[in-house]
């Protein structure tokens, strides 16, 4: 009857130790990489423990599944040897059915529960004592990953983070209240940052306030002084010759020190105006963020593959994709986008798509043009003449007013509701 006893005792701590297993893996698979890191920068030990063990996932799954079979095979055997003891042959039936039914609910379900809704805590826990496991264990589990690379040639599965970090993003969002969503927005914004390149945030070259080198420092005065902006390129004959980049404060310190009427018709505009910087208009906007904090600059001229002048990015343009719009007091609330009682909106030609989808809530393409105007022209194959309509993408277009070849004022419908394009929309024409 002892010796009954203590099987049945050794049974039972084999079972918690099963437990123990099922409930550490889940745990440590389970537990926030993001919050331990955090603690195991504030000097938490056992926070630094578990980012160790992720680091070496493999040794810690390899170990914790073998841990995990061997204790279940030896409760089993040993169960069944006392069954059978007592019951004969039937033993082996009834040690089955009630070592499945007990390994299942008290060694499986309830601790792999109890895991996975407290998964940091419980990651801290264990973290000690499973990589002292894993230390006792690596032997046979550096054994077992051998076999494995043997029989199957790529067992390392490439995980895309950045669409991992997107997907928790989206899932932090979700169901979220409207500071939360537009956190979310934001950090989802900094993701695309890579995706997204200079040209299609810049301000075109035809509404671009420049200054003429060849005027006298009077008018230039006075041309800036009518600017609601701070930077101007200057250019020497043609619009395309960029020369320099006059600001405000250098302006009005020339004229400072100039003390008298000669003094103040002998400034020369070339002379004040800052170096330019150009960059190409391929440029992914991380780059030119990274390049522009390097460089200590908020202010650059974009150029295309032939080095004409495309129009400028500013520091702004970049941070306003991230945070949306940043408006000062020269800013016009939603410029160039007018709502209409009938529920269209009139707008102008040489807004952005991005900024029409970011205004309006709309999912019109930008990868084919960067303008409403140039999405009109690329699907219509043709420069439409005032009153023509389109429909593409759910929407309704109508040139409303159009300079020589530019259209420069748009009305939009939304057909129906907003859906994503798709990759080969229909179109349809009509005059």
């Amino acid at each position: 009857m002892t010796i009954f006893l203590s099987i049945i005792a050794v049974i039972l701590v084999l079972l918690a130790l099963s437990a123990f297993f099922s409930g550490s893996e889940t745990a440590l698979t389970a537990a926030s990489e993001a919050r331990m890191r955090s603690l195991a920068a504030k000097g938490q030990e056992r926070a630094s423990i578990f980012e160790h063990l992720l680091a070496h996932r493999d040794l810690l799954i390899s170990s914790l599944l073998i841990g995990n079979n061997l204790v279940n095979v030896l409760a089993t055997s040993l169960a069944t040897s006392v069954m059978i003891a007592l019951l004969g042959e039937k033993g082996v039936l009834f040690a089955t059915i009630l070592m499945t039914v007990i390994l299942v609910l008290f060694a499986e379900v309830i601790p792999k529960t109890y895991a996975i809704h407290h998964a940091d805590d419980v990651a801290l826990k264990v973290a000690r004592p499973v990589a002292v496991i894993v230390f006792l264990l690596k032997p046979f589990s550096i054994s077992l990953r051998w076999l494995l690379r043997r029989l199957i040639s790529n067992p390392a599965a490439n995980i895309d983070r950045e669409e991992e970090l997107r997907g928790l993003i989206e899932i932090h969002a979700s169901g979220a209240d409207a500071e939360t969503k537009e956190q979310g927005a934001m950090l989802a914004s900094v993701l695309d940052l890579a995706e997204v390149s200079v040209d299609e945030v810049m301000t075109h070259r035809a509404s671009v306030a420049m200054l003429d080198a060849s005027k006298d420092i009077q008018k230039i005065f006075h041309q800036v002084m009518a600017s609601p902006f701070t930077r101007h390129p200057v250019y020497a004959g043609q619009h395309d010759n960029i020369i320099g980049v006059l600001h405000v404060k250098a302006l009005l310190r020339a004229l400072g020190d100039a003390n008298s009427q000669k003094k103040l018709a002998e400034i020369s505009i070339t002379d004040i105006a800052a170096a330019p910087y150009f960059v190409p208009e391929t440029t992914p906007l991380i780059n030119q963020l990274r390049a522009f904090r390097n460089r200590r600059e908020h202010f650059a001229m974009v150029v295309d593959e032939y080095g004409d002048f495309r129009g400028i990015v500013t520091l702004e343009d970049i941070l306003e994709e991230i945070v949306g719009e940043i408006d000062d007091e020269t800013d016009e609330v939603m410029s160039g986008i007018w709502p209409q009682n009938d529920g269209s909106w009139i707008i102008e030609g040489s807004i952005t798509i991005r900024d029409i989808n970011r205004a309006l809530g709309f999912h019109l393409p930008d990868d084919q043009a960067t303008t409403v105007a140039g999405l009109i022209l690329n699907e219509a194959r043709c420069i439409p003449v005032p009153g023509q309509e389109f429909r593409f993408y759910n929407m309704r277009f109508r040139v409303v007013k159009r300079l020589r070849n530019t259209i420069q004022r748009i009305r939009l419908w939304p057909e129906q509701p907003q859906v994503a394009p798709q990759a080969e929309p229909k179109k349809k024409e009509t005059s």
